[in-house]
């Protein structure tokens, strides 16, 4: 059985686990399930991860997410449907080695986490970081409010991973009016407003052509600490760097020392070195260092539109049809 395909040519048992990224599924949506799934199946929805392991032993898919311990307990799950974008919590080996389809959201998520990393980037240029800071406060700053403000316009974005979320990101740039540099690990074509993706063996020249860095790769071996000392150096002076898919792979001490001597003249971030950040990080302490609590990932969109790329792919493997989605196991995304 291919990773990428599989073959449902009778009922089976599907599980619904929920989560952040689906905290509740209506009545109308396990309908949904049903009537994309083979006649006969079963569908239920555990009740917490505990429940889900127990119940595990005659499951065949699972649309929610897949801990070590729930893998071992589901000797018959031939797939799962993941209800997460990082993939990097479900790749342990044993999974990873297994023939478990592993399909999701890629693809999905990018327009909501670029929305929140734009918004962050404007809390910075715009000066409403300071301005929600001050409160009524800051009618008496004005003059140097006004004086640290800059517009997007004319700058250009680097973009470092070309998904769904660099894609996204690269299109709400190009509204702004910015040039946009891409770079991947894959070779990925080009599009909105990304003339040219180049390879991760220019990661440097990407970084020294742009005012603002975005990230928006996922989290792999190759990736995680990427954007470390030596890429700080290698950086136009004082651009800023947005990041809204995984704090590990900005280096968080090559980070702080490059916002203390000015390489990185600002830090969007929505994701941190490490979950919850610790009141007593330095990052807290950076007037241009504007941080949310890992929330970009939310939308009303998010759910809906991730139960119907389950239900086509429910129907798409009854036909012996590739999956929509598909994760590489190996490469991590």
């Amino acid at each position: 059985m291919s990773t990428a395909q599989i073959t449902l040519d009778g009922p089976i048992t599907i599980e619904v686990i929920l989560g952040l990224t689906l905290p509740s599924i209506s009545d109308e949506e396990l309908q949904s399930i049903e009537d994309a799934a083979p006649a006969g199946s079963t569908i239920r929805v555990a009740k917490g991860m505990r429940a889900a392991i127990e119940e595990a032993a005659d499951v065949d898919v699972i649309l929610g997410y897949l801990p070590e311990p729930l893998f071992h307990a589901a000797p018959k799950l031939r797939w799962i449907h993941a209800i997460a974008s990082g993939m990097d919590g479900m790749l342990y080996p044993a999974m990873r080695e297994s023939q478990v389809a592993l399909t999701g959201e890629k693809g999905l998520v990018g327009g909501h986490l670029a929305d929140t990393g734009f918004g962050l980037l404007l809390a910075l240029t715009r000066q409403i970081k300071t301005a929600i800071n001050l409160g009524p406060d800051g009618w008496n700053h004005r003059p140097e409010m006004r004086s640290q403000e800059i517009e997007l316009e004319g700058m250009t974005m680097g973009v470092v991973g070309f998904g769904g979320t660099g894609r996204a990101i690269a299109k709400r740039a190009v509204a702004f009016g910015m040039s946009v540099l891409a770079v991947d690990a894959l070779t990925v074509p080009a599009s909105d407003g990304v003339e040219e993706v180049w390879t991760l063996d220019r990661l440097d020249d990407l970084l020294g052509a742009s005012d603002v860095v975005a990230i928006g790769a996922p989290l792999t071996p190759e990736t995680q600490g990427v954007i470390n000392d030596h890429a700080f150096s290698a950086m136009r002076h004082g651009a800023l760097i947005m990041n809204v898919t995984r704090g590990e792979i900005i280096d968080g001490d090559a980070l702080v020392a490059a916002l203390r001597d000015g390489r990185c003249g600002g830090a969007a971030l929505d994701v941190a070195p490490e979950e919850p950040l610790p009141a007593e990080h330095p990052l807290w302490s950076f007037d241009n260092v504007v941080m949310t609590p890992h929330t970009a990932g939310a939308s009303q969109l998010r759910g809906p539109r991730n139960i119907a790329r389950f239900c086509e792919n429910l129907r798409l493997a009854q036909a012996g049809s590739p999956l929509t989605g598909v994760v590489d196991k190996q490469a991590g995304f």
